[in-house]
């Protein structure tokens, strides 16, 4: 159970966890490039999924970023005043 117990600890202060964040941010930025080929082709229906998309992306990125990285930092300064 110790190990168990450690291995968590381990992945919880793991710094590898930034995937997390990168993957809506490039999601974000694919769309943004297709938002534009979009607009320039006036193809009406490539630039609304894209938009949306894109919204879409750049919310989870921001919303991801604070928990992934925010919430750990708040927990250490938590630990530190302790």
């Amino acid at each position: 159970m110790r190990r168990f117990i450690e291995a968590i600890e381990y992945v919880n202060s793991d710094q590898r966890g930034h995937v997390e964040v990168g993957v809506p941010a490039l999601v974000a930025g694919i769309a943004a490039i297709v938002l534009a080929i979009g607009a320039a082709a006036d193809s009406d229906v490539v630039t609304i999924i894209s938009g949306v998309v894109l919204g879409v992306a750049l919310f989870a990125a921001a919303l991801l970023r604070h928990r992934q990285i925010d919430y750990v930092v708040y927990e250490r300064l938590d630990k530190l005043e302790k």
